[in-house]
């Protein structure tokens, strides 16, 4: 399986701190947001990663500081935007990269805990959601757990924790530019084709400086210091 680390956004509710520094690079626990994922991947057995970075807002610093990822024991493929696609068209435009088997797509722009390995590498139908509890700023949620599968209504929301396994049939008929992933699900749910599963561990996202703090003083267990230069 391969997967892609969405890390082409524009970081603007985290500025000043992203006006000279992607987000992806920031620093959380004492080393780069992006880099956690990195590590996180290559403990899970997954190591051909495409990231998608911005040529318009800061991604060549992405590319200088990770190069093709050898030193974290990972293959790094980039995909160049410009300017950025959203998550949807991201994901689309990289499709190439990705191949013809399921992958694995997750937000640059959160810190968790969670055990990749333990995803579907073949979901039983177009994708697999993982969902978390709704945080402070998303109080209504997003999608409802039913028996496993993922829906838009039907009992509690919870909130979707940028973390899911897709197959590239998801994308079909997809349009091309700018778009956002959720777009495509609302089929996909109507014919019970995604599956899910919920997360009680640690989740953050790194939206904003004081989401940063928070992701800071969590229990994420952080023990490798690799950095990158």
């Amino acid at each position: 399986m391969r997967a892609m680390i969405l890390a082409a956004g524009l970081g603007k509710r985290l500025r000043p701190l992203t006006d000279h520094t992607p987000k992806p690079l920031l620093p959380v626990r004492g080393k780069p947001l992006i880099i956690h994922h990195l590590q996180a991947l290559a403990r899970a057995g997954i190591v051909e990663i495409v990231i998608n970075v911005n040529h318009g807002h800061l991604g060549k610093k992405i590319e200088e500081a990770l190069g093709d990822g050898q030193q974290l024991g990972v293959q790094i493929f980039y995909s160049i935007e410009n300017p950025a696609l959203e998550t949807g068209g991201g994901i689309a435009k990289a499709l190439p990269q990705l191949g013809p088997d399921p992958f694995l797509v997750v937000s640059g722009d959160i810190l968790t805990d969670f055990p990749f390995e333990r995803l579907p590498f073949e979901p039983k139908g177009l994708a697999h959601l993982v969902l978390v509890d709704n945080p402070p700023y998303h109080p209504q949620g997003d999608y409802a757990l039913i028996n496993g599968l993922v829906a838009e209504v039907g009992g509690p929301l919870l909130n979707f924790a940028g973390i899911g396994v897709y197959r590239p049939a998801l994308f079909a008929g997809c349009p091309a530019g700018i778009f956002r992933l959720p777009s495509l699900f609302k089929k996909a749910f109507i014919e019970q084709q995604i599956t899910g599963e919920y997360y009680s561990g640690v989740w953050h996202n790194i939206g904003t400086p004081e989401e940063l703090m928070l992701a800071e003083k969590s229990e994420y267990n952080n023990t490798s210091q690799i950095q990158v230069s």
